[in-house]
């Protein structure tokens, strides 16, 4: 069993989080920590103490893992206070403000003997999971070119917004999603192009992002803007025989956001038939195949099943240190590019 406790009792928490965590029976979720339990705009989870004495939370020996799922600002503040107090530690994306704030906290878990890590959940989107199975099929031959989309249609964000700010920026927010799916599976590109931008124009929000990864031989792009009316596909993946279009995202978070959960219904998240990916290919004797790609099952429950394991059987995290700091570096890199 793990016990965790929570800092922070909003949508991050509620919509992302405890749905999860609430769905393994080696998971035991103790505490909530909020200012306000009390004017929670959420239904409160039957057994779970609401608090604002944050020091009752650190203080619980019982509590092995604290979840920070706050405003990036306080990420770092909370995971020192957080290790400090012995707690093993999982923050919320993005990880911390800067490249500089993930390696010193990285090290002061090393020298307390704890873990810390980032929730990257979209390692575990259908659409990822799926595109993954059919690039390892080799149907596709030789990798050339991979396009990762993430759209939007909501003018009304960046209309709204009439200052710039780098770390609530589409780029941190959003792109912190795909860019850890890139180097998660294709590893670190030889290097990167930036293309960030203000679409409304100097001291707006950034609310465009075009990132191209270089490889050896292969490039893979990542795309996404608030101004996409019709979205483009999730995924788009080129092989010297074939290709493959993965036209809706996970649907999760669309389930998620109907307060369709996971816990009783075997049927969240997963797609059906008409959201299913086409491959269309030629094999080995040149004969052109079209078929629909079954999806793999989405989980974002699994960083907790990844978590318990470091944690209670000491398995190697599977969200690498570096892979986190590699990550912030580019969202750094891509806000200076911003124009």
């Amino acid at each position: 069993m793990l016990t965790i406790g929570y800092i922070g009792n909003g949508k991050s928490t509620n919509r992302y989080h405890l749905p999860f965590s609430l769905n393994r029976d080696h998971l035991k979720v103790k505490t909530i920590h909020a200012r306000h339990p009390e004017k929670t705009e959420w239904e409160k989870s039957p057994g779970v103490l609401y608090t604002d004495d944050l020091a009752a939370l650190m203080n619980d020996d019982d509590i092995q893992l604290v979840v920070v799922c706050t405003h990036t600002e306080s990420h770092y503040e909370y995971a020192k206070m957080a290790l400090d107090h012995g707690k093993h530690v999982l923050v919320e994306k993005p990880f911390m403000l800067t490249k500089e704030e993930a390696e010193s906290i990285f090290q002061y878990a090393k020298e307390k003997n704890l873990l810390i890590q980032c929730y990257q959940n979209r390692r575990y989107d259908s659409d990822f999971l799926t595109t993954k199975k059919v690039i390892e099929s080799g149907k596709l031959g030789d990798l050339l070119e991979v396009e990762m989309h993430y759209d939007y249609y909501r003018p009304e964000i960046p209309n709204a917004t009439t200052h710039f700010s780098k770390y609530k920026s589409y780029l941190y927010g959003h792109g912190v999603h795909t860019i850890d799916q890139v180097l998660s599976y294709f590893g670190q590109p030889d290097k990167i192009h930036y293309d960030v931008r203000q679409l409304l124009g100097p001291g707006r929000m950034n609310d465009y992002f075009d990132l191209d990864f270089y490889y050896a031989s292969l490039k893979v792009s990542v795309k996404s803007s608030f101004f996409r009316l019709k979205p483009r596909p999730s995924f788009v993946v080129y092989g010297k025989k074939g290709v493959f279009v993965k036209q809706t995202e996970d649907r999760q978070e669309e389930h998620l956001k109907l307060f369709y959960l996971p816990k009783g219904h075997p049927d969240f998240g997963k797609d059906l038939p008409q959201h299913y990916g086409v491959l269309t290919y030629l094999d080995d004797a040149g004969i052109y195949h079209e078929e629909k790609v079954i999806s793999e099952q989405g989980d974002y429950a699994r960083v907790y099943d990844d978590i318990y394991e470091a944690i209670n059987h000491g398995k190697e995290k599977v969200i690498q240190d570096q892979e986190t700091i590699a990550v912030m570096e580019i969202l750094e890199k891509g806000m200076e590019e911003c124009n």
